[in-house]
């Protein structure tokens, strides 16, 4: 357990106010309590790191220049932001992160007044502050408000939609953007650092506001006054800065700043606290700021689990079977050995994915589009046109920012695209952002989308091995987080039919017809089930559409009751599928429908979401036993 009273100043801090009065050597002492805090914190308990350890200046510097909760900060994803949550009255609980009934690894509104805005999935911040800071307007309020955006999520289109607007509504409103990978700017010269000092003086925005009033007055010969002092402004700054971009949107652009130089940070929000209109502060940060081990190795301990404080790495259990991501990998990689037409795609996920081992082995094969969902989407598309098959490997919550790219530019025009959803299903500690849950529902009402579900790891390969070889259409994979079942793989490919599934046990009054990660739960059941003296039979349908006609009429025809299992929003997912073939042609076979329930599911393990939600094999056997008395009742 670690103890509060190691961390001198952060043991203080309740809320942001109890550290307004401090100076900066105290703050400095404050931001070193907070890294080593999350060190220890986090290396027990796992979560994600490296990004929070690169913004505590940054936070500790925007919580004591603007007067939080009433001034409002929007921070982007969620992953930047544990520093915030610790001194806004959650670092006691900070132990409890992303765990069973603890705090959200992400933003929350329901959790904090700080927490402004919900946050799990990128690029969504400046839209949302924007929406704040209209508001003001309407509410007839003047407070300040902030959206702190980077750890990639400026390579999302949906961030330059709202800085575009941003600049058109001309709304008081301060972006922070918060540069971890140099992908933006050069680095820091102490000539911008003098600029941006300067261009941020109240006394110099003082001045300009005075010339521009006054060369407001003098006509024709004012307004080239205005457009020459316009023009050298720009013409400085262009040459000083890499602000244009920010500019031509409509920001005023300040930096780059050195994001761990505290007290300029703080002189810097306080100045800019004062100004009007959009404004774009550009800080360049170190992802996994001051903990060796991160600093090496950003994408490693981006998110983690457990790990030795001492080195970084984390703790793995032993004889653990491979991932369900590693088999995807390699299985792609073994395609486009023979298949050079074969290309997978990322949005900036090539680890969580498994699309590094192709980056690794067949790097002209891979192409990462950055967090831009709806863009590798269409993207693929056009790929798809010209004979190349798309592979775009997305988590199954991620894909969800991309409905209308499949439904319009894939599917409507029948262009060949494979898509593989990882992270199907519950996800464990990154709670509902994150969770799986709506695939099966929004994908099954395509036409002409083929979607499949392995039970294992020998299903997962062959079923990218048919989604990459079926040409007539769009094809998804969806498959769970985690580690595979540790069942036998053959080298050889098996191209599977499409909407074809498998008996795996015959039984006699309820037939159970489970899909993907379900499957393996439900042999489990089955002997708990024959323990009750209920035989029931087995089907894995793998393919949620098109649905196995031939196996639903023959369990219709031999079952008085059927059960249908998936990890998946009961709501219009597999069983509503089921449901639908039996009612269309007219069969009055009683159904159960067991998956996810209608509401959001917060964070936990899998095992223990599993458990409470009764989709784990004592939960399937309850509800399958209590289904079968009740009609036994009724009849």
């Amino acid at each position: 357990m670690v103890d509060m009273n190691n961390y001198k100043v952060l043991k203080q801090i309740d809320n942001p106010s109890r550290m307004r009065d401090m100076d900066i050597k105290t703050l400095r002492e404050l931001c070193q309590d907070i890294r080593n805090y999350m060190v220890d914190v986090i290396s027990e308990v796992g979560g994600h790191f490296g990004g929070g350890l690169g913004t505590v200046e940054l936070t500790v510097a925007l919580h004591k220049a603007f007067k939080t909760p009433d001034d409002l900060i929007v921070w982007d994803t969620g992953h930047q932001a544990y520093p915030h949550k610790i001194i806004t009255g959650r670092k006691e609980q900070l132990p409890t992160i992303r765990q069973l009934n603890g705090i959200s690894g992400f933003l929350k509104r329901s959790e904090s007044e700080y927490d402004t805005f919900g946050a799990g999935h990128a690029s969504t911040s400046i839209s949302a502050a924007l929406g704040m800071a209209v508001a003001q307007k309407y509410n007839n309020t003047s407070n300040k408000v902030v959206a702190v955006i980077g750890d990639g999520a400026m390579t999302g289109g949906m961030a330059y939609e709202a800085m575009n607007n941003s600049g058109v509504l001309r709304s008081d409103l301060v972006v922070v953007l918060n540069d971890n990978n140099m992908s933006i700017a050069p680095n820091v010269w102490q000539l911008s650092n003098y600029f941006t000092q300067m261009i941020a003086h109240p006394d110099y925005n003082k001045f300009k506001g005075y010339v521009w009033d006054m060369t407001g007055k003098l006509d024709m010969f004012g307004d080239r006054l205005r457009k020459i002092a316009g023009r050298l402004e720009s013409g400085i700054k262009s040459v000083v800065t890499p602000g244009m971009l920010f500019e031509a949107l409509g920001f005023r652009y300040f930096g780059p700043v050195n994001g761990h130089n505290l007290h300029q940070l703080v002189k810097l929000f306080e100045q800019v606290r004062e100004l009007s209109g959009p404004i774009l502060i550009h800080t360049i940060t170190q992802k996994g700021k001051g903990y060796a081990p991160a600093e090496s190795h950003e994408q490693r301990l981006h998110a983690s689990t457990p790990f030795d404080k001492l080195t970084g790495k984390a703790f793995k259990k032993s004889g653990a079977p491979p991932a369900y991501t590693t088999i995807f990998g390699n299985a792609l990689c073994d395609i486009v050995e023979k298949d050079k037409k074969v290309v997978g795609i990322t949005a900036a996920m090539p680890d969580g994915t498994g699309l590094n081992i192709l980056l690794e082995k067949h790097p002209k094969n891979y192409i990462d589009v950055g967090i831009a969902e709806e863009h590798a989407v269409t993207f693929a598309a056009g790929l798809a046109t010209q004979g190349i098959t798309p592979v775009v490997a997305i988590y199954s919550t991620f894909i969800q920012r991309a409905f209308d790219q499949i439904i319009h530019d894939v599917a409507l025009q029948k262009l060949h695209a494979v898509f593989i959803l990882d992270r199907a299903g519950l996800v464990g500690a990154d709670g509902p952002t994150h969770h799986g849950t709506f695939d099966l529902g929004f994908l099954r009402m395509i036409p002409g989308m083929v979607i499949m579900a392995p039970k294992d790891e020998a299903e997962l390969r062959n079923m990218v091995y048919t989604a990459v070889y079926y040409k007539q259409g769009p094809v998804a994979v969806r498959y769970p987080r985690g580690s595979a079942l540790g069942v036998e793989m053959k080298e050889e490919f098996e191209m599977y039919p499409i909407g074809k599934g498998e008996l795996i046990q015959n039984g006699e009054e309820v037939a159970i017809l489970a899909v993907g990660s379900m499957v393996d739960y439900a042999e489990k059941a089955l002997s708990l089930l024959k323990e009750q003296g209920i035989n029931a039979g087995l089907y894995n349908m793998r393919f949620v559409k098109p649905l196995d006609s031939d196996i639903l009429d023959q369990v219709a025809s031999n079952y008085a009751k059927i059960v249908t299992l998936e990890e998946n929003s009961i709501v219009g997912g597999f069983g509503s599928a089921v449901a639908e073939y039996l009612m269309d042609k007219g069969l009055k076979n009683d159904l159960l429908r067991i998956g996810l329930p209608d509401h959001f599911v917060d964070h936990g393990t899998q095992a223990e979401l599993h458990e409470l939600l009764k989709i784990d094999p004592k939960g399937i056997t309850e509800r399958v036993a209590e289904f079968l008395k009740k009609h036994r009742a009724e009849n």
